[in-house]
């Protein structure tokens, strides 16, 4: 995405607007998790989209994966530097998204 021909919420949306993506770094902030566990974590997200997901997060540099030598293989994600940033936006979104369900 090119960060000169769009706004900031532009930017910011197209890296982490997607339905699954909060999600995912939402549960990644209190550290790093086994990909299975952190699947669990994320429910009614399908194989394909989990893959899909932890692959644009990865490329945009806002998750890390390492891949453990051993057999099985044992594959884990946490947050980059960069995805750390994005803590208060998340952690607001959660709050918010706690009173609101208590207004209904």
């Amino acid at each position: 995405m090119d960060k000169n021909n769009c706004c900031p919420l532009n930017y910011t949306m197209g890296l982490i607007g997607t339905k699954w993506k909060p999600l995912v770094l939402f549960h990644l902030l209190e550290g790093p998790l086994r990909s299975g566990i952190l699947q669990k974590k994320v429910p009614g997200i399908s194989n394909k989209m989990f893959t899909q997901t932890l692959r644009e997060l990865e490329k945009d540099g806002l998750i890390y994966r390492k891949v453990f030598p051993v057999v099985p293989p044992k594959v884990e994600y946490g947050l980059s530097e960069r995805g750390k940033t994005l803590e208060d936006i998340l952690r607001s979104l959660d709050q918010w998204g706690v009173s609101d369900s208590q207004k209904s």
